[in-house]
Parts: structure tokens; sequence; C-alpha cells
């Protein structure tokens, strides 16, 4: 049976400490090429990847029963990348406002991964569609802004994202051409800038 429980405040600081820096997967970055604890260096397979949303999906499971929520959940791998996403109604409040109580649960289900195999995880977690609908969102505000950029020849700055949001303008801008997208700032601040290209 997978252990699904919550990290509780009565287990000690060596239980619930988790190597947060390492297991930290900035989604800016494209190589997928993971640190194992041995310090080696390896690209997940599929199977790897798989038993990962496999081990997030039972923890996701867990507190939703937890929770009394409703959902279904699956686990796939989509994008070279474990993805777990959650369907049901009355889950709004399990994305939070800008998302922010998934990226939460995202994390949260990256630790489990993490204690069970060791691995450092990509994990992406959906819940009702929100990340699917933020990235429409978003490939419209990238493509207003390559516009403005074309239009007056002058950098914008968009508002603060999380690091999937960035991803999803930075992959817009970067199929545009005579424009290109940086990031600045440091978290919870960091935002994408998008120039012409010198």
């Amino acid at each position: 049976m997978t252990d699904t429980s919550i990290p509780r405040a009565d287990r000690s600081p060596e239980e619930d400490s988790a190597p947060t820096a390492e297991i930290e997967a900035d989604v800016d970055e494209a190589d997928e090429t993971v640190v194992d604890k041995a310090g080696e260096k390896k690209a997940p397979g599929d199977g790897d990847l798989f038993r990962q949303s496999e081990i997030a999906a039972d923890y996701i499971e867990g507190l939703l029963d937890i929770l009394d929520y409703d959902g279904d959940i699956d686990e796939l791998v989509s994008g070279g990348r474990p993805v777990v996403e959650v369907v049901g109604a009355r889950l709004e409040s399990l994305v939070g406002q800008r998302g922010a109580t998934l990226e939460a649960l995202q994390e949260l289900a990256r630790l489990a991964v993490f204690r069970q195999t060791g691995t450092p995880s990509r994990l992406l977690l959906d819940v009702g569609g929100y990340r699917a609908n933020r990235r429409k969102e978003l490939a419209a505000v990238a493509k207003n802004a390559v516009e403005k950029v074309k239009e007056h020849g002058e950098p914008v700055r968009l508002e603060p994202m999380s690091a999937f949001e960035r991803k999803c303008v930075h992959d817009v801008v970067n199929a545009m051409s005579g424009v290109e997208s940086e990031s600045e700032g440091v978290e919870p601040n960091r935002r994408i800038v998008v120039r012409p290209v010198d």
C-alpha cells in the first residue's frame, strides 16, 4: 500500500526534510536530465516516468479522500514528463487563486515521488483542466505582447508568473520571428520580458 500521508508536525525534521532545491524542477529549463542520490546524471525512461505519475496519483487520491472530494484521476506521460490529471465537480478550491493551491499540491506530489524513488520529478499536476485553459489564455497574452513589441520596437514586461506560466509564454514567443523572451527577477515576482531581436 502506498503511503499517502501528509507530512505532520510530530515527525522529526529529518523525516520531513527532503532537499527542496534538489527536487525543484524549473520548467523553464528544457533539459530533462535528473541527478539521482548518487550524483549520477540519467534521463528517466517512460517506465520510470509512468511510475512517478502512479505514485503522485496515489498521493493525490489520498488527499482527496481526506478532504472528502470526488474526482477521477488519470496518470500518464506527456511531453517527456509524468502527468496527473484530476477531473470532477467542486474542485476549484484545489486550484486556488491564480493556481497557487495547485502549485502547492504539485510540490507535495513531487515530494511524495522523491520520497519513494529518491529521484527528483518534473511531475505536472492539473486539476479541472486549469492548466489547459490557462495555457490558452497565456498564448493570447504572449501574442499580444509580441504584437506590441513589433509595433513599437520596445521591450514589453509581463506581470509576474509561475514557472509553468512562464514556460507557456516562452514557448509561444520562441515560435515567432523577430522577438525573443527572457525571465527576470526572483520568485514570486519573476516575470518575462519580450523584446525585439537585435
